[in-house]
């Protein structure tokens, strides 16, 4: 069974109980009278309308759990009406939906306090799964256990559950995030939902249902970035929210995005600051983490090859060495991930860089469309030509941000020591591989 499903049927089982309404903003008798039906079959007292400007009377009437709102009414801008919703009745969640839905629009509904942004024509599972969310406060599915809701990274360490065992995690509330896309340089963003314990870190569209597990097995692409592949769809440039995701040691999420990952301003630093601010919260089922048993080498160590390799561990140590002509010079980094904070403060603020020589070539290739003197360090062969550098040794710590994204394609948090010279994705990736192999035997 789905989760999505299961999470279809779980709100059902509660719905019936309790009765909830649901008020059904459109103006399309064919989708009111679809919702109606799928609706009432759940165990919902349905009310609809296709007047926008009844709305907020309605709401004052029927005190409904949740409100279903079309972006195009005739009347009133949906999108403007759901600024009033939230303006004078916050606590009532609205879930917007679309036939002409883009990441854009759902970015903008989010910031706006939408609890989700679902596109027509939807599936029962998919508009049965958006509500159970929307009714338990945003998360993937219901019946997340919580901890404290504003436990806070410095608060909030990872709890030990059981011997050798950590709590799994999930973000206390939602958040959003927009920009570029840095290679496919359209405009992007991404929401991240909490998800309950087992669910993993999944990304999806809006568009459709198709999903995206974070797996070694669905990486497509390790060039100049790291893509993930799954029925026929494609997520570019996950490896900085992995790396956060990582770093705070969040296990289960709904990350909805559309093909690339927003670039921000090249670094992690702006996802770690918003996951910061909605807060993590330990859930009561456990996790083990990739424990390594033995030493695992690739390539051929050595001071002037490029190899990584990984040994056991108490936690993740990254020993990573980069050389580039100058000015970038030989870089040595030295990084222990203890806590959220020593990510937060060492890694995530290291952006990433690329060499104009290298932009043409990658232009033909179809990727940094997106690069901009503002998401990424530009070298040329004399100097830095757009910024100041946030560390002496930014480039070889933002390598260790990529590292530690892609070490979380194996979807647990890692414990090891890494040894790393020279290295980019794709040797991330032949590591991880390795790693999951060792774990199999």
């Amino acid at each position: 069974m789905t989760t999505a499903l299961r999470a279809g049927k779980n709100a059902q089982k509660r719905k019936r109980i309790v009765n909830e309404t649901v008020l059904v903003v459109d103006d399309e008798e064919r989708i009111r009278s679809s919702l109606r039906g799928i609706l009432s079959d759940e165990g919902f007292r349905v009310v609809d309308t296709a007047e926008a400007p009844a709305v907020m009377d309605l709401i004052q009437r029927e005190s409904p759990a949740l409100v279903l709102l079309d972006v195009w009414m005739p009347d009133i801008d949906g999108i403007e009406l759901l600024r009033r919703i939230k303006s004078e009745q916050p606590e009532v969640p609205v879930i917007m939906i679309s036939g002409h839905a883009n990441i854009q629009s759902a970015v903008a509904a989010t910031k706006l306090g939408a609890a989700d942004f679902i596109q027509k024509p939807f599936s029962v599972s998919g508009l049965l799964a958006s509500i159970s969310r929307a009714l338990d406060g945003g998360s993937a599915g219901p019946l997340i256990s919580r901890s404290r809701s504003d436990e806070t990274p410095e608060a909030a360490q990872r709890k030990p559950l059981s011997r050798g065992a950590f709590a799994q995690r999930t973000l206390a509330r939602s958040i959003v995030l927009g920009g570029l896309g840095l290679h496919t340089g359209l405009k992007t963003g991404v929401i991240l939902h909490p998800a309950p314990t087992g669910f993993g870190i999944v990304f999806s569209s809006l568009a459709d249902e198709t999903a995206v597990p974070v797996s070694v097995d669905n990486v497509t692409e390790t060039g100049y970035n790291t893509t993930l592949t799954a029925g026929g769809r494609s997520i570019r440039t996950v490896e900085h929210l992995l790396s956060a995701l990582h770093g705070f040691g969040i296990t289960n999420l709904l990350v909805k995005t559309e093909d690339e990952v927003p670039a921000l301003d090249g670094s992690a630093l702006e996802l770690c600051k918003q996951i910061r601010e909605a807060g993590v919260t330990d859930q009561d089922s456990p996790v083990d983490p990739v424990r390594v048993r033995e030493k695992i080498v690739v390539g051929q160590p050595g001071e002037a090859q490029e190899f990584i390799s990984i040994e056991p561990a108490d936690h993740l140590i990254i020993d990573y060495t980069l050389e580039y002509p100058k000015p970038v010079g030989r870089q040595k980094v030295h990084f222990e991930l203890t806590s959220p904070d020593r990510y937060i403060e060492e890694i995530s603020p290291a952006r990433t860089f690329a060499f104009v020589g290298e932009l043409r070539k990658m232009s033909e290739m179809g990727l940094a469309s997106g690069g901009r003197l503002d998401n990424a360090i530009l070298v040329d062969d004399q100097k830095i030509v757009n910024t100041t550098l946030r560390f002496a040794d930014e480039f070889a710590r933002h390598k260790i941000l990529d590292l530690i994204g892609d070490l979380y394609l194996l979807g647990r948090p890692v414990l090891g020591h890494v040894i790393a010279s020279k290295t980019g994705h794709s040797d991330n990736l032949a590591l991880v591989k390795e790693i999951r192999r060792s774990l199999a035997m």
